[in-house]
């Protein structure tokens, strides 16, 4: 395994090679370069929260008496320090009880006016209750139904010898599955 990784290109020499020599390296490369690329990339999200929580801490009480000063709870404020601006953003998350909507919305029609001039109306099929339903109620929904797929994501894991031995599907035949 060592020399698996002393005679690989590095994620700095990796990104100047074309693609045509990334795609023509081992397998087992391919598979270390991507875990080096998500430790590397999970380090520097670690380090983004710790700089992000240094800056909320130093600014936090400055920012709380800018939003008073400016007679609001939420909302973006600016003010310097030094000759650097900053500006915070707190944003306002409302959530609405769908149960007192769909209430007030029948209270709205009952009483003769539209109630989309108040509320947006929107309908959610769950996927698992709709692959449990008879398949003549899901025919009916089937054209209000649209499927999209994701990216497509791959793991790489090198496998031990043992495990390449002993597997399902012998040796040269290695599956991978996608998600995370």
């Amino acid at each position: 395994m060592d020399a698996l990784r002393t005679n690989r290109p590095t994620l700095d020499a990796l990104r100047h090679m074309p693609v045509s020599d990334v795609i023509a390296l081992p397998a087992e490369h391919l598979a270390l370069l991507q875990t080096d690329a998500r430790e590397a990339l999970d380090a520097a999200k670690r380090m983004q929260d710790w700089i992000e929580a240094a800056i909320a801490l130093r600014y936090e009480q400055r920012a709380i008496g800018a939003r008073a000063a400016a007679g609001k709870d939420t909302g973006a404020v600016r003010f310097q320090d030094g000759a650097v601006e900053i500006a915070v953003d707190l944003p306002k998350r409302v959530d609405w009880d769908q149960t007192r909507l769909a209430a007030l919305a029948e209270q709205i029609r009952a009483g003769g006016e539209d109630p989309s001039q108040y509320v947006e109306i929107s309908f959610k099929v769950a996927e698992r209750a709709y692959t449990a339903w008879p398949e003549r109620i899901r025919q009916a929904f089937e054209p209000a139904r649209t499927v999209r797929t994701g990216r497509a994501t791959y793991r790489l894991a090198i496998l031990s010898e043992t495990a390449l031995r002993d597997g399902p599907h012998g040796p040269g035949i290695r599956t991978t599955q996608g998600g995370r």
